[in-house]
């Protein structure tokens, strides 16, 4: 199933992750309030007006229904299409069930003019990703029936090594995920959470992009050690003319 926006010149999109809602917006996760985070970006959200918000995954820290109402909540009166993809500490089925109200949409891939833009499912059975054989062949049909001139992916995972403690949680199936994004030369580049910092870089001809979380930062460093630097997001533009950038977002408390 496929998502199409309205053709136009160029788009504004808004990628959130990381978020490690609780059940009580009161609730703590590694020193801040995640939800009093993610309520302030929503609020700028208002204002900025964007086209789409993408949520690449860690919505909830301990994925319970409780905190995916709160999501929920949080998420309402955005007039623009939220779109979903997994973390390691979301539930599917609750994600599915939460998708079927507005704003949420359940649709993976989405075409705007010029570009194709698919979400990626990396969640498994443990912490780290996963790129199994039906999403590979699922992004290859994604490809194969796109008809724009370009494609960016998003996902939870990242998808090479960071050089810190999280790659023991990286993607696992790096060479299948790596091999396919080879065999599309429309593959611009591939965004995602779960690294909690922000970072860009080349990477076999294509761009990564690492979005800060929206709850608390992981410093890039051999031991786990979190801060507070105030809620983080990505913003992105896309244009019809194969153009992208994007831009880290902060609100300082």
């Amino acid at each position: 199933m496929q998502y199409r926006f309205t053709p136009k010149e160029n788009y504004y999109l808004v990628q959130i992750t990381d978020c490690h809602l609780l059940q009580s917006a009161d609730g703590y996760y590694q020193q801040v309030q995640p939800a009093k985070h993610l309520a302030a970006i929503i609020r700028q959200l208002h204002k900025d007006q964007p086209d789409a918000v993408i949520l690449t995954g860690d919505l909830t820290q301990d994925h319970s229904e409780a905190s995916d109402r709160l999501l929920a909540e949080i998420m309402q009166g955005l007039t623009c299409p939220v779109f979903v993809t997994p973390g390691n500490h979301d539930d599917e089925t609750m994600l599915s069930q939460l998708c079927v109200a507005p704003p949420f949409r359940i649709e993976q891939s989405l075409q705007l003019q010029g570009w194709q833009l698919v979400l990626l499912n990396t969640k498994g059975a443990t912490p780290a990703g996963v790129f199994p054989y039906t999403q590979q062949q699922w992004l290859a049909q994604q490809c194969r029936d796109s008809t724009q001139a370009n494609i960016w992916l998003f996902c939870h995972h990242h998808p090479v090594p960071l050089n810190c403690f999280i790659d023991k949680h990286g993607q696992q199936d790096q060479t299948a995920l790596w091999r396919s994004i080879m065999t599309e030369p429309r593959i611009r580049g591939i965004a995602h959470g779960h690294a909690h910092h922000a970072y860009q870089r080349p990477e076999q001809g294509v761009t990564v992009v690492g979005c800060p979380a929206s709850s608390v930062q992981f410093l890039p460093q051999p031991h786990w050690q979190t801060v507070n630097e105030g809620p983080q997001w990505c913003d992105w533009f896309f244009s019809a003319e194969g153009d992208v950038s994007w831009q880290f977002r902060r609100l300082y408390e």
